[in-house]
C-alpha cells in the first residue's frame, strides 16, 4: 500500500522498517472508533464550509459502508498498511477518489489516534465496570446466604478472631466498589476531545471543536493543542486502576487457592473451573486462580511500560507513544478475561461450612472475648489480657481449648470467672456480639450487604 506521506521521499521504505513501523496489527481493533471520529470530523468540515457539503455527505456514506464491510467480513484489514487510520483513508479514497482525499483536511494522525484511543478506552472501561459490578453482585449473593457461616479471620496467616464468610465476602465487595469508582474517575477525566489539535499547533481552518466534541460525546475540547496530542495520562490512569483491580482479584485468588487445599478444605471448586494433573490422578488444581495471580504481574508490567515510555518524552507527539496501545490493550484484555472466568467460578464453588466452623473452633480465636469477659466484670484490660494469655498457655500444655478447660482451672487465675464464661467465649456469641458498624455479626453484615447493593446501583446508574 502506498504511503500517504510518500511525497517527501524518493524511494520505498525498507520492508523490515515498514514492518517495524506498522501498528495495524494491534491498532486495527480501533477501526470502529476511527470511523466514528472520522464521521464527526467530516460532519464538522461540511457544516463549517471547509469542504463542500456534498463531499461531507459522500465521505460519511463511504465511511459507513467501510464499517459495514469490515464488520460483515467483506473487507479485511490490510496488514501491510501502516496503521488503521491510513487503511481506512486509503479505502475511502479508493472508493471515492478526490472526495475521499478531503477527509484529512485540518487533521493529523496525531490528533486522530488520540481521539480514537479515548473513544475505544471509554467503551472498554464501561464493559470492565459492568463485569466488576457483576462480581460485586455475586459476592453479595454469597454473603446473603452465609451470614451465619462462622470461619476464622486471620492476621499474619494465623487464626485471629471469629468472623463469618459473609463478612469476608463483603471486604472484597468494598475493594471492588473502590475499583468501580476509580474506573469511573478515569473515564470522566479522559472524556475530553483532542480532535482539532492537529499535529501539535491546531489549524488555520475555521474548525468547530465544540461541534465534534458534542458529536462524539466528549465533555469539551482539550484546552491546549500540544497537550491534546501528547497526553497519555489517561492510559496510565487506566492501567493503574486495572492493576489495582487485578491486585484485588489476586489477593482473593490466593485465598481461594489456600481454601481449596486439603489443609483448609473450606471450599471446593466446580469441576468446570478446575483442572487435573497429567500424572497424579487425585489432583484437582485451582488453575484459574493461579493464572489470575500470574496475570496480575503482567498487568502491573503494562503499567510500568506506559510510565517508562512516557517519562523522557519532550512535547509533543513522538513515535514512542505508539507503544501505549499494546500495553493498555493487553491490560484490558487480561482483566476482562480474568473477570469473565472468576465470576462464574466463585458462583459455582461449594462452601464447606462445617470445615470452616471446625477451623474456627481451634486456634484460641475467642481469646480476646475471654479477656473482654473479665474487662466487663471490672478488670483492667491489660490484666485481663495477661491472664487470658496464661490460660491459653495452660490449654496448650494440657491439650485443651478455652471451651473445654474446666471452670476450676479458670478460677485458679481469678474468682471473676463463672459458668457464664463458656457462653461468653462460644463462637456464636463472639460473632453475634461483634455488632459494631462494619463488624461480622449477622445484623452488621446485613447492613453491609444492603449498603453495598445501594452503592453499586448508584455507581452504575
Amino acid at each position: 500500500m502506498a504511503k500517504m506521506w510518500a511525497g517527501r521521499f524518493s524511494k520505498e521504505v525498507d520492508e523490515t522498517v515498514n514492518a517495524f513501523n506498522s501498528s495495524i496489527s494491534f491498532d486495527g481493533r480501533m477501526y470502529r472508533h476511527d470511523i466514528q471520529g472520522s464521521i464527526a470530523h467530516a460532519t464538522m468540515l461540511g457544516k463549517c464550509g471547509i469542504i463542500p457539503e456534498e463531499d461531507s455527505v459522500k465521505i460519511i456514506k463511504g465511511l459507513r459502508e467501510i464499517l459495514d464491510d469490515i464488520e460483515s467480513g467483506k473487507l479485511e484489514l490490510d496488514m501491510t498498511a501502516e496503521d488503521i487510520h491510513m487503511f481506512i483513508e486509503a479505502e475511502l479514497t479508493k472508493r471515492y477518489g478526490d472526495t475521499g482525499k478531503r477527509l484529512h483536511t485540518s487533521r493529523s494522525r496525531n490528533d486522530q489516534v488520540a481521539v480514537d484511543i479515548r473513544l475505544y478506552l471509554r467503551d472498554e472501561i464501561e464493559e470492565i465496570r459492568k463485569l466488576t459490578a457483576e462480581l460485586v453482585k455475586e459476592l453479595c449473593g454469597i454473603a446473603e446466604k452465609n451470614t451465619d457461616t462462622i470461619m476464622p479471620g486471620y492476621t499474619h496467616l494465623q487464626r485471629a478472631q471469629p468472623i463469618t464468610l459473609a463478612h469476608h465476602m463483603m471486604a472484597y465487595g468494598q475493594m471492588l466498589l473502590r475499583d468501580l469508582s476509580r474506573l469511573a474517575d478515569t473515564a470522566e477525566r479522559m472524556n475530553v476531545n483532542p480532535l482539532g489539535s492537529c499535529a501539535l499547533a491546531g489549524t488555520t481552518y475555521p474548525i468547530d471543536r465544540f461541534m465534534t466534541s458534542e458529536l462524539l460525546g466528549f465533555r469539551e475540547p482539550m484546552v491546549n493543542s500540544l497537550d491534546g496530542v501528547s497526553d497519555r495520562d489517561f492510559c496510565v490512569e487506566l492501567a493503574c486502576a486495572l492493576s489495582l483491580l487485578m491486585t484485588h482479584l489476586s489477593r482473593f485468588s490466593e485465598e481461594i487457592i489456600m481454601w481449596c487445599s486439603w489443609e483448609f478444605k473450606f471450599i471446593e471448586l466446580d469441576d468446570a473451573y478446575a483442572t487435573g494433573s497429567s500424572i497424579m490422578p487425585q489432583k484437582k488444581n485451582p488453575d484459574i486462580t493461579e493464572l489470575i495471580r500470574g496475570k496480575t504481574g503482567r498487568v502491573t508490567g503494562d503499567l510500568v511500560t506506559l510510565l517508562s515510555m512516557l517519562k523522557g518524552l519532550p512535547l509533543a507527539y513522538n513515535k514512542d507513544m505508539q507503544e501505549d496501545k499494546e500495553a493498555i490493550f493487553d491490560a484490558i484484555d487480561n482483566v476482562k478475561l480474568c473477570l469473565k472466568t472468576f465470576i462464574p467460578m466463585i458462583g459455582t464453588m461449594k462452601i464447606n461450612k462445617e470445615n470452616m466452623r471446625n477451623a474456627a473452633a481451634k486456634g484460641f480465636i475467642n481469646a480476646t472475648d475471654c479477656a473482654d469477659y473479665l474487662v466487663k466484670k471490672g478488670m483492667p484490660f491489660r490484666d485481663a489480657y495477661k491472664i487470658t494469655g496464661q490460660l491459653v498457655a495452660l490449654c496448650i500444655e494440657k491439650n485443651e481449648t478455652l471451651e473445654t478447660l474446666p471452670l476450676e482451672e479458670y478460677r485458679n487465675f481469678t474468682d471473676l470467672f463463672d459458668k457464664d464464661v463458656y457462653t461468653a467465649i462460644s463462637l456464636e456469641t463472639c460473632v453475634n456480639q461483634r455488632n459494631s458498624y462494619g463488624g461480622p455479626s449477622p445484623e452488621a453484615v446485613k447492613v453491609q450487604i444492603e449498603k453495598t447493593r445501594t452503592s453499586l446501583a448508584e455507581a452504575m446508574s
